[in-house]
């Protein structure tokens, strides 16, 4: 059976706190109901000459001591716990993208990934205490209006009289600050998302002069935050304005008819104590406005999450892969189609275990989405990938990742130093395997210049393009897996280092199965066979010597310029370099 994990973020640490929050805050609450009714039968009996009420002042002193503990535990939890549910949400959010197929977790840009993980995911934390402090923001004038009544009717009515005025304002309140701060969160994500986009071509950006024109473009969405953090501000404001206006107006209608009510002898003064402390709590109903706009704010943050915990993890069957294995590798009818475009069509391809294959075309024939499709680093859409006669789809994504490795043109090194990178992936190597590894990828020259050799901060080891490359290649040839998968891994590399890199992989001949991506003919040369793509189809399968024959095979690895045969119509970021005749 396929598994899939649940909608949403899954259970963690902390997930208590919010419970004992309201618990806390609901107990301050009580206390603080409670103290007006004791403070005003503490004085009476003080009044009415029976002596010192000790054990009323205790019991004043204790439900005073109640509220501020349970007020200081509200802070501390909430403070701790707030941090702890926004380092889950943050690690639930990069769980599910790693364990998304790619093309589903690169829906999003960059940099509004970085604003959903970071920013929204630590207002979305704060949902639980802003949660809990909103049931103590209701409970506390809530019960003051209860008490009010019990204590006098008459001066309780003249309070519920202006309630209504109160719970307009706050509906209004609540609507119109979810409304605006998700426009500002979407805002925010534009900036991020084009900033990380002129941070990662800042090169081409220098190159083609329009840095003037970029920062423009980042900054245009500026004036719309900025707008929007205003209008959020405005009704926060307004409403804030409009309670200061609305409470202490209802507190003195309050006071005046106690007044009356004491003059007439109804109210004792302990009760108008009572009444005039409950009448001060019950106008807690302004603090709601900024209780409540933290919430809608959080809310907001909350469902730009909700796209990111939809994602699927990618499918699998629990299959394992048999003992022993070469890597056979066996595509069948494997089609890939894409915004209604077939890129992949037809595509039936046997690898035996141990050999190696080139993959050839011109630029646009999907030789890097067969690549992909062979490393499940997507599915396809139709047809079937197997590995040792075992569908890839139904093999653990984790697992298989011990048993197939990948080197890109472009490859992303994470990590501290240069050996983490080298050492990412399942488990950790060996220093020894991490040496050879250094080597075989022709990096370890290089590497040994660097101030602290493999283990120096990549923050500061300047590498050129064809450095980033052989770490990528490092790192996938430094466990022994059954298929290496190398997409364009080397078109940065001299002839000459990709001529000792070839030599390491033709070292591993018969333990395991390469795939390699190939734009220069002397790669495709030193494969035992090729897999020619025409537009998304296999042309032809065989040795290069046989197929060098052909006009059009030969024009695959000309300069585009020099080329008679047009390219597909795939976009496919590859280069092509001039061939060399085998």
């Amino acid at each position: 059976m396929t598994r899939r994990h649940p909608a949403g973020p899954p259970p963690g640490p902390g997930r208590s706190v919010p419970v004992v929050l309201v618990l806390c805050s609901v107990g301050a609450a009580l206390a603080a109901l409670a103290l007006p009714a004791a403070l005003g039968h503490t004085l009476d009996r003080a009044v009415s000459g029976h002596g010192v009420p000790w054990t009323g002042l205790a019991l004043c002193a204790g439900l005073t001591a109640a509220e501020a503990a349970l007020d200081a535990l509200v802070v501390l939890l909430g403070g701790t716990g707030t941090a702890v549910r926004a380092a889950r949400l943050r690690t639930a959010v990069v769980d599910r993208l790693l364990r998304a197929a790619p093309d589903r977790a690169g829906e999003l840009p960059p940099g509004d990934l970085t604003t959903r993980a970071t920013a929204n995911a630590a207002d979305a934390a704060s949902v639980p205490v802003s949660a809990a402090a909103a049931v103590a923001a209701a409970v506390l004038p809530a019960g003051a209006v209860a008490a009010l009544l019990a204590v006098d009717p008459w001066t309780g009515l003249a309070l519920v009289a202006g309630l209504p005025a109160a719970a307009l304002l706050l509906r209004a309140l609540v609507r119109r600050t979810a409304d605006a701060t998700a426009d500002y969160q979407r805002e925010q994500a534009t900036v991020a998302t084009r900033l990380t986009e002129a941070v990662d071509g800042v090169a081409t950006v220098r190159a083609a002069g329009t840095a003037a024109r970029e920062h423009r473009r980042i900054t245009e969405p500026l004036t719309r935050l900025t707008a929007h953090g205003l209008r959020t501000w405005r009704i926060q404001g307004t409403a804030t304005g409009r309670a200061a206006v609305l409470m202490p107006l209802l507190t003195v209608v309050v006071l005046a008819v106690a007044g009356t009510r004491l003059a007439a002898g109804a109210l004792t003064v302990g009760e108008l104590l009572a009444v005039s402390r409950y009448a001060v709590l019950a106008m807690g109903l302004g603090a709601l406005t900024t209780t409540l706009g933290a919430l809608a704010r959080g809310r907001a943050a909350a469902l730009r999450l909700e796209p990111l915990f939809a994602l699927d993890p990618v499918p699998h069957r629990s299959l394992t892969l048999p003992a022993g294995g070469t890597g056979r590798l066996e595509l069948r009818d494997v089609g890939v189609h894409r915004d209604g475009r077939a890129l992949l069509t037809g595509i039936t391809l046997t690898v035996p275990g141990g050999t190696s294959a080139a993959v050839v075309g011109r630029s646009g024939a999907g030789k890097s989405l067969l690549a992909a499709v062979a490393a499940r680093l997507t599915d396809p859409d139709t047809g079937t990938v197997a590995l040792d006669g075992v569908p890839l789809d139904g093999i653990d994504p984790v697992r298989l990742r011990h048993d197939v490795a990948c080197a890109f043109a472009r490859p992303a090194l994470l990590g501290t130093t240069v050996e983490d990178t080298v050492a990412l992936g399942p488990g950790r190597p060996d220093p020894a395997a991490i040496e050879t590894a250094l080597r075989d990828a022709s990096a370890d020259g290089f590497v040994a210049l660097l101030p602290r050799g493999r283990h120096t901060a990549l923050a500061e080891a300047p590498l050129s393009g064809g450095e980033y490359q052989r770490l990528g290649l490092a790192r996938a040839l430094v466990r022994p897996v059954r298929l290496l998968v190398l997409d364009d891994a080397t078109s940065s590399l001299d002839t000459v280092t990709e001529a000792r890199v070839r030599r390491a992989l033709d070292r591993r001949a018969g333990a395991a199965t390469r795939l390699v991506v190939a734009h220069r003919a002397a790669t495709a040369a030193a494969a035992d066979r090729v897999v020619w793509l025409e537009h998304g189809r296999i042309r032809a399968v065989g040795p290069h010597q046989d197929l060098w024959r052909d006009p059009a095979y030969r024009a695959v690895f000309e300069p585009p310029e020099a080329a008679d045969v047009p390219a597909g119509p795939v976009d496919e970021p590859a280069g092509t370099a001039p061939g060399v005749r085998p």
